[in-house]
């Protein structure tokens, strides 16, 4: 669609081609369509010049739709309807920056858990209620494919490739593309936190920037309240209220998550990450980490 992210498509297409070139022969052919075979023009200025969904004689295995981050007002009905048949023939389907909300608008995606930029959370929400908004890098829900936008197309599509012809193969490509890792459909988009907090009062957000300047050694509710002049209640409403947690519950989190990070990309022993993550034992760490996942430290080092 006119104003697509040139990287997204890139890093949408580019492993898929890099596939075929590793493996040796044709896992994946690449098609771009417009509406009408017009040229395209991206974000960046730059134009494709796709074929004409006219000129498709049969259904692809997947089809994805790479849209601007603002859509227009209205869906061409040449692309609606083709996506409608789509979808009711079975044809995965995936959206990827305003593409998401391009199936969102077309109601392909009730019922389905998704994502977009996170620029976009707010109103989607709002204007979506029947998908299950997600803030993960990217969402794989049965014939339904969505993700953030920019490079998290890569790692959704690689993970992609891992699920069709295995992880040797995906890995090959992370490496071509000297990437330090495939980022996992679970981890959250990492939204900068004046965004993410961008109407709370500055004290919550001083409250959040010393928890995560603090992960090895936490401070209590009552420290971090101290510091910021602030009463212990007066912080769990402004937690309650704005991140919907209380503020030993958040600290916990932000913990968890940087064990996550850190048991997925590096060697390190689990008690030495327990330790530099606050915990006063591996096996505290090992419980607390159970309790958030659902699985162990031990089980997420050898891929759950």
């Amino acid at each position: 669609m006119p104003g697509f992210s040139l990287l997204a498509h890139a890093c949408a297409t580019e492993p898929l081609h890099v596939a075929n070139l590793l493996h040796g022969r044709t896992l994946y052919r690449l098609t771009s369509y417009s509406c009408g075979g017009e040229a395209v023009t991206s974000t960046s200025r730059q134009t494709l010049a796709p074929a004409a969904l006219d000129d498709i004689t049969h259904y692809p295995d997947m089809v994805l739709v790479c849209g601007p981050a603002m859509l227009p007002s209205g869906i061409p009905d040449e692309l609606g309807g083709w996506l409608k048949r789509l979808a009711s023939s079975g044809v995965m389907i995936g959206g990827i920056g305003g593409g998401t909300e391009a199936l969102a608008r077309l109601g392909l995606l009730d019922g389905y858990s998704a994502t977009l930029p996170w620029q976009r959370f707010e109103a989607f929400a709002a204007a979506h209620p029947r998908v299950r908004l997600s803030q993960q890098l990217f969402e794989i829900d049965r014939d339904r494919i969505t993700c953030g936008g920019g490079t998290a197309a890569m790692d959704m599509m690689i993970t992609l490739v891992s699920n069709h012809h295995g992880p040797a193969l995906a890995t090959r490509i992370s490496e071509y593309f000297v990437m330090e890792r495939i980022r996992m459909g679970d981890e959250p988009q990492q939204i900068p936190l004046r965004s993410r907090l961008s109407h709370a009062p500055q004290s919550l957000v001083e409250a959040v920037q010393l928890m995560e300047a603090n992960i090895e050694e936490p401070l209590t509710t009552h420290e971090l309240s101290e510091h910021l002049g602030v009463s212990r209640r007066q912080l769990e409403r402004l937690f309650k209220k704005y991140l919907k947690s209380v503020p030993s519950r958040y600290y916990l989190d932000l913990r968890l998550q940087r064990a996550r990070r850190m048991l997925r990309e590096s060697d390190r022993p689990a008690g030495e990450i327990a330790l530099q993550t606050g915990f006063s034992s591996a096996a505290h760490f090992s419980t607390a980490y159970r309790n958030h996942f659902g699985i162990t430290p031990r089980e997420e080092r050898l891929g759950g």
